[in-house]
């Protein structure tokens, strides 16, 4: 895992470093374009969500997408899970403002659907994750695995609603307790969120609504009062369509 050090210069490079087109991806049904990244010391590649790329849903606030990609990874961090790659919003872009996210590179045939056990098994975090983010649309192609073994999950426009929206294919821990080491962490991000002034508190505001921040805070406090994994509802759906 990136240190602390490399953190801090892979966000300073997504978010000053010069960006050249490489080509659209064909994934999903909002604009996402494969991009070089250049930076004094650093290059890479990251995938830029534009806002203008967005297409409107009836239940998201318009424009709103990109952000809300960023604000899955600051709730990742603030967490330590470490789940979502570095992502950061960009006003200054080749078609305007947006999010950019660093590439992860993968086999994308190896996913949640085609996962070895043991890489099932390491998606509690995940699972929980998406609980307290209230992830409308986790697929299976969204969970992935880089070349030294570490779990991603990746596209993240459709969270943080008020309203219950959890849709996603990792029910594997549907109703069993959740770990003592997960509960520690969701409480003292509960706790951060209560505070206005605390840095994580301040990022998302200016990403989310005010009332969507909220709801984050008791998302995650109600999962450790609950103390177990959700479990799917009978009276919705809850699995995303396409499932990958």
């Amino acid at each position: 895992m990136a240190s602390r050090a490399d953190l801090k210069t892979t966000l300073t490079a997504l978010q000053k470093g010069e960006i050249d087109l490489e080509g659209q991806l064909e994934v999903g049904s909002n604009s996402t374009f494969l991009v070089t990244l250049r930076h004094p010391g650093f290059k890479a590649r990251a995938v830029y969500k534009p806002e203008r790329g967005e297409q409107p849903l009836w239940d998201f606030p318009e424009g709103t997408l990109s952000r809300r990609e960023v604000a899955a990874f600051l709730v990742s961090h603030a967490l330590g899970w470490e789940l979502v790659p570095p992502t950061v919003y960009r006003r200054s872009a080749p078609l305007g403002r947006g999010s950019l996210q660093l590439f992860v590179d993968h086999d994308p045939g190896y996913h949640y659907f085609s996962f070895r056990p043991e890489h099932r098994a390491r998606l509690q975090k995940a699972a929980a994750f998406d609980a307290i983010i209230n992830n409308a649309d986790r697929k299976g192609g969204h969970v992935i695995v880089d070349a030294n073994d570490h779990i991603w999950l990746i596209d993240h426009g459709v969270c943080f609603h008020e309203e219950d929206k959890l849709r996603t294919v990792i029910w594997d821990f549907a109703g069993q307790p959740l770990p003592t080491d997960l509960c520690s962490d969701l409480l003292r991000l509960a706790q951060q969120l209560t505070r206005p002034e605390h840095k994580t508190t301040h990022l998302l505001i200016q990403l989310l609504y005010e009332a969507e921040v909220q709801a984050l805070a008791n998302r995650a406090q109600r999962l450790v009062e609950v103390g177990a994994f959700p479990s799917p509802r009978p009276d919705r759906r809850p699995y995303p369509w396409p499932p990958v």
